[in-house]
């Protein structure tokens, strides 16, 4: 079967902007700015908070819809037939994205915040924390994957198809994941909300994009839409930190309250992305995926689409809730521990490929 169509249809090889590098920074900025401008305008940020429709922040949703739609563009679902052509590392994706990662971030989440730093943290407010946690873990990455693989020198075409894979997974299996576990870890599931989530942030974005995308490649073809595409990048990135900048702004009473919270919250994120990362990389050397597919593998079965885990957190439990704050130290951690764990696959291809058999 020839490739050439599906090759085609890749996007461009991106290497990682210097906005996308120093992302960790720019959020520690928004958490000063946020902080500063709630203390300073708390007028301003009670109009943004009443300004809701069905529990939906009017500002935050177009936000958050800039963030998102611009990287549901890169996707290209005609990319789903090429998934048989690599299909053990596609297997191997999908367990840990949704059979693993879900569940490994709730227990422990539950284990850290539920009981073991429980005493350290605000009253009350560990259920919450655990519900962004579990929101984090229920999105596997979409855009930010595309740079990790490069990064890595991964297979391009098995990038796009488990990427698009996932999405598609997504719009069905989000809402009863997430109203699985947070309702075996106690937490009261306002199915409702969810439901309008899903279908505000995931089910009508890919439709959006999927239709611009296509009317962009048939009036000027894959230059045009790389030319989109580097257009929106940085509205994309704005709409981000605004959005965090908001957040911070409703949380600042609570984070100068009780700082040790952001780095509290930290820990279980960090031990669950190294966790499912080896975990992928070492079920992908025992089944003999080339290490160009191990390492995207690794990296998809490790990140998080934290903006679709930002949106519905402050839809399910407010702007001001645990469960946005817990999302958000996601966003903190997400590029520097990836920049590891890209590190850690390139330093150990050596080892990798002395233990495959295929």
């Amino acid at each position: 079967m020839s490739t050439a169509p599906l090759a085609a249809s890749v996007p461009p090889r991106p290497g990682i902007s210097f906005f996308e590098r120093y992302l960790s920074l720019w959020v520690a900025l928004c958490i000063v700015v946020g902080i500063a401008l709630g203390h300073a305008l708390p007028n301003l940020f009670g109009v943004i908070a009443s300004a809701e429709v069905a529990n939906v922040n009017l500002v935050v949703a177009v936000l958050i819809w800039l963030m998102i739609v611009p990287m549901l563009l890169k996707i290209d679902f005609g990319a789903l037939g090429s998934v048989r052509q690599h299909w053990k590392g596609v297997g191997v994706t999908l367990f840990i994205n949704w059979a693993v990662k879900p569940f490994s971030m709730a227990l422990l989440g539950t284990f850290f915040l539920g009981y073991l730093f429980a005493p350290l943290l605000p009253e009350g407010q560990a259920p919450s924390y655990i519900a962004g946690l579990i929101l984090l873990a229920a999105a596997p990455c979409t855009a930010m994957v595309f740079v990790w693989s490069n990064l890595c020198d991964g297979e391009p075409n098995f990038t796009l198809s488990q990427v698009a894979l996932n999405d598609l997974i997504m719009v069905f299996a989000f809402a009863p994941l997430v109203g699985l576990l947070l309702g075996v870890a106690s937490i009261t599931v306002p199915w409702d909300t969810l439901a309008l989530s899903v279908g505000l942030y995931i089910v009508v974005p890919v439709v959006v994009a999927q239709f611009l995308r296509r009317t962009v490649l048939a009036s000027g073809g894959q230059a045009a839409l790389d030319r989109l595409l580097a257009g929106l990048g940085p509205v994309s990135l704005t709409a981000l930190l605004a959005t965090l900048v908001l957040l911070f702004g409703f949380q600042g009473e609570a984070i100068l309250a009780q700082p040790l919270v952001i780095a509290l919250i930290a820990v279980p994120i960090l031990i669950q992305v190294y966790f499912n990362a080896g975990l992928a990389y070492w079920l992908s050397r025992k089944f003999g995926v080339a290490w160009c597919v191990a390492a995207p593998s690794a990296l998809i079965g490790a990140s998080n689409f934290f903006e679709l885990a930002v949106a519905a957190a402050i839809s399910l439990f407010g702007i001001t809730s645990g469960a946005a704050l817990a999302t958000v130290v996601g966003v903190l951690v997400e590029v520097p521990v990836m920049l590891s764990v890209v590190a850690i696959v390139k330093r150990t291809r050596g080892w990798y490929e002395r233990g495959t058999t295929a």
